[in-house]
């Protein structure tokens, strides 16, 4: 079975979460929560993490870091084990902890890392745990490092937040800012959705199309396959992507147009050509085939395929022609 996918890169943002076995409540008191908590901050001074945002709530964690090392999959895997092993030891208790394997997404920096935060910290807002004035006494938060200066670790960065809500400055009169920012954040729900937080937690990658598509390039170049392997929705996106590089590239090389699949016929030998590309070289099915290249029915793609196949002159100059030019 298709694990999640993993991604590691140097200078590498990440959405991390997890929940408890079943969604049960580990984190029931405080000191669960400081386990947790000593655990993650042991994990950025090993691994040189930079802590973006956190958010510890009674059942999942998210966190937001940036990892200069490209070390993801080692700090996350020392991370989990270690506060199960001492969780264990506390409480005498023997199991599974968390539901699975983290969920991990790449964050394209500069046009999501702020939303991110913002919906990190409140977290426990949405959940109904405190108020927004509340925050900053919802001590397992990077929020409330972000109001306590002074307590902050050198490996802490609260600049994103920050600075994702206006340009605020790092001040005493910044900070009570960012609180304004988040209340009315808290309740504009057309901000909210223009920030994407209904996104946040979804699929493989945090970001723009153009950034998936030049993240999924780099894994694939990589050919490094246990950290590049797809399931459910993130498989469907990633499919997509790769399919829809190879129609662009093919249009770029024919010299033709969005406009041109409109405007041309559904029989075009240009449309086969490119068809037979994407059935040679990918698992696109005939449904998505014909709609991307407006061929009509779904069945006939591959007759419009087999007869270009057959013409030697044909297939010389578009399947021929794309295979041996055109790359994911």
């Amino acid at each position: 079975m298709a694990r999640t996918l993993r991604i590691e890169r140097r200078g590498g943002v990440y959405h991390l979460i997890n929940r408890g076995n079943y969604l049960q409540d580990l984190f029931i008191n405080d000191g669960a929560h400081g386990s947790f908590e000593s655990c993650l901050f042991e994990a950025c001074e090993k691994c040189g993490w930079i802590l973006e945002g956190f958010c510890v709530m009674t059942n999942h964690f998210h966190l937001v870091v940036r990892t200069p090392k490209g070390n993801l999959i080692y700090g996350m895997k020392w991370l989990q084990s270690t506060f199960a092993n001492r969780y264990h030891k506390y409480r005498k208790v023997h199991g599974k902890l968390f539901q699975g394997r983290y969920k991990s997404l790449i964050v394209e920096e500069d046009s999501y890392l702020g939303g991110l935060l913002h919906y990190v910290h409140l977290n426990p807002v949405r959940a109904g745990m405190c108020t927004v004035s509340g925050l900053k006494n919802y001590r397992w938060s990077s929020y409330w490092y972000l109001r306590n200066p002074s307590r902050r670790r050198v490996f802490m960065d609260c600049s994103g937040a920050l600075s994702a809500a206006g340009g605020l400055a790092d001040t005493v009169a910044g900070r009570k800012k960012y609180q304004d920012y988040l209340l009315w954040l808290s309740t504009d729900d057309v901000a909210r959705k223009e920030l994407a937080f209904d996104t946040m937690c979804r699929g493989w990658a945090l970001g723009s199309k153009d950034f998936k598509k030049s993240v999924l390039k780099e894994e694939l170049e990589k050919g490094e396959s246990d950290n590049s392997e797809f399931e459910g929705r993130s498989l469907s996106e990633a499919n997509e992507l790769i399919w829809e590089g190879l129609v662009e590239g093919a249009l770029g090389y024919l010299g033709k147009t969005d406009a041109d699949i409109v405007s041309d016929k559904k029989c075009s030998h240009w449309k086969a050509g490119i068809a037979s590309l994407l059935k040679k070289r990918s698992s696109a099915p005939n449904t998505w085939i014909t709609c991307r290249l407006n061929m009509g029915a779904s069945q006939a793609v591959s007759r419009y395929v087999t007869e270009l196949l057959k013409n030697r002159k044909l297939k010389k100059t578009y399947h021929d022609e794309l295979c041996t030019n055109i790359t994911e």
